[in-house]
């Protein structure tokens, strides 16, 4: 068995009754942070908010059955929304459809291919700056949801907003738009679920917090109504989810793809960029949800990509929008206790029937209550400890992490994820420019020698750092090169071995000294 196959066998979770109970609650929180998301994702990309519903029903049930992760819940992603907000207006909804249905067969395709591999080379800091990232945005777009300013789609991700606005003005407008109603069921909220993790006799009760404030939240909202006036809590900050009065009107939302477009080249960067930027999403997103797994577990990023594209395969032909591994979901579901992946099919199970049966019920659920749970779950992310951590483990971790972070919270996620992987790979070039290689001074005989010990595995990367040290060789000096612990040497940095000595050393009057070179390297083993 190959390890990719062990690794794949092993991360197919099964319930037993011991687990089922804590999934089970698990998946009902994250159905109930979901919904909204599901609704304000399609609302900010300009698509049916059907749509959005239906990419969260196959986000949760067709890649959960598939996919190899415990944690890992998938849905609509905000990341998304301006490539599909921009496509949606270029193709038309239908032709966007079959780009999406194109985009999943590729991420397939990308699976098959062992792709996921690529996840492995993702730095840690990146990873752990996405996290914080998540953290800060969730506590400053909640933030006005808790005072009942619903001015941008609840789940709106991105700085600058649908509606021109940005996460920093948004908070300004705060003041002009208290709704007392509203306000009050957000921070009785917030203080009810801070509360709950600290009592031990309520933290260990099987009743989840979140359900608690979900139910706590529609009872006073029904008697706010009752009040009437000021405390009135509208249809806007409610949860809005479209209700269907037949079967026929419910399958009616369903929208098929416009096959006739199949010869449109747009269609198809369409379904190349969504796969590529659907697919760099799901691997971090991926990552993330791991490093926040309390059993530590990890999940086999291609068998991912190919449950990615399943869900997008079904999203086309259903009319939802793209899905991916969604960081937010993850981590409720992670903080919820979630152990086994039967949490994700029942928050998919959920959406579906509260969808068909339910909708009139959960529109009567407060916004601000919702934003409550998600406002707490971002404290949680982005913890005083984790920034702690990270400035302990120095510049060349901390760096990458708070640019990460920082850019991420000020443009978007996929937009702040390639600057944190490049400000990464920057800092790795320079680390490896600066001290990747020992060198070590001796006394031989009244003389020195410099010994340079090559590390196991001697890559391009190195190159540089060797370069340096041969050109500030001083005349009449002496080096000794050991490769004596190397399992590998790159062919350029081996072509830079040979050219010092043999050519650039010897004219500038340095000694060079070679041990420990394997024969098929061609460098024999020579001490002057």
């Amino acid at each position: 068995m190959t390890h990719e196959e062990h690794t794949l066998n092993s991360n197919v979770p099964v319930s037993s009754s011991s687990t089922l109970g804590d999934d089970l609650i698990a998946g009902l929180v994250v159905f109930l942070v979901a919904l909204p998301l599901c609704l304000g994702i399609a609302l900010a990309s300009g698509a049916p908010l059907f749509s959005g519903l239906i990419a969260g029903i196959i986000g949760g049930l067709i890649v959960g059955c598939v996919s190899g992760s415990h944690t890992s819940v998938s849905g609509p992603a905000a990341g998304l929304t301006a490539i599909v907000a921009a496509q949606i207006t270029s193709l038309g909804f239908e032709a966007f459809l079959l780009a999406v249905l194109i985009g999943g067969l590729l991420q397939i395709g990308l699976g098959v291919m062992k792709a996921g591999a690529l996840s492995a080379f993702f730095p840690s800091s990146v990873i752990k700056g996405l996290l914080a990232a998540i953290g800060v945005i969730l506590i400053l777009k909640q933030f006005p949801h808790i005072f009942g300013h619903d001015a941008d789609p609840e789940g709106e991700m991105s700085f600058i907003q649908p509606d021109h606005e940005n996460t920093f003005s948004e908070l300004i407008h705060i003041a002009d738009d208290i709704h007392p109603g509203a306000t009050a069921i957000g921070l009785l909220s917030i203080a009810v679920l801070v509360g709950w993790g600290k009592i031990k006799l309520l933290k260990n009760s099987i009743v989840p917090a979140p359900l608690v404030v979900v139910l706590m939240g529609v009872a006073i909202n029904l008697f706010f109504k009752s009040l009437g006036g000021r405390w009135l809590i509208e249809q806007s900050h409610l949860v809005d989810v479209p209700i269907a009065q037949t079967a026929t009107e419910f399958f009616g939302f369903l929208t098929m793809p416009d096959f006739f477009q199949w010869n449109n080249p747009a269609v198809y960067v369409g379904g190349v960029t969504i796969a590529i930027v659907a697919s760099l999403e799901t691997l971090l997103n991926l990552e993330a949800v791991d490093k926040l797994d309390p059993q530590k577990r990890a999940s086999p990023p291609s068998r991912e990509l190919i449950a990615q594209g399943c869900g997008n395969v079904a999203a086309g032909l259903l009319g939802g929008i793209p899905v991916t591994s969604v960081i937010v979901r993850g981590s409720v579901n992670c903080a919820s206790g979630a152990k086994t992946k039967v949490s994700t099919l029942f928050h998919g199970l959920l959406l579906l029937l509260s969808v068909g049966f339910l909708p009139s019920y959960l529109n009567m659920i407060p916004l601000s209550a919702l934003a409550a749970i998600l406002l707490v779950t971002g404290f949680k992310l982005a913890s005083p400890q984790l920034f702690k951590q990270m400035w302990g483990e120095g510049r060349y971790q901390f760096a990458p992490f708070i640019i990460t972070l920082t850019s991420i919270v000020l443009t978007d996620l996929l937009i702040g994820i390639l600057i944190g992987l490049a400000v990464s790979i920057l800092f790795i070039l320079n680390s490896n420019l600066r001290a990747p290689i020992r060198q070590i001074v001796e006394n031989r005989d009244g003389s020195e020698l410099t010994r340079i010990e090559l590390a196991d595995q001697v890559s391009f990367l190195n190159r540089a750092a060797l370069d340096t040290i041969f050109n500030n060789a001083e005349a009449g000096s002496e080096y000794l090169i050991d490769a004596t612990n190397t399992d590998f040497i790159d062919p350029d940095v081996l072509s830079l071995i040979r050219d010092f000595k043999a050519v650039s050393g010897p004219a500038r009057g340095v000694k060079v000294n070679l041990e420990g070179f394997r024969v098929s390297y061609h460098l024999n083993d020579e001490i002057q």
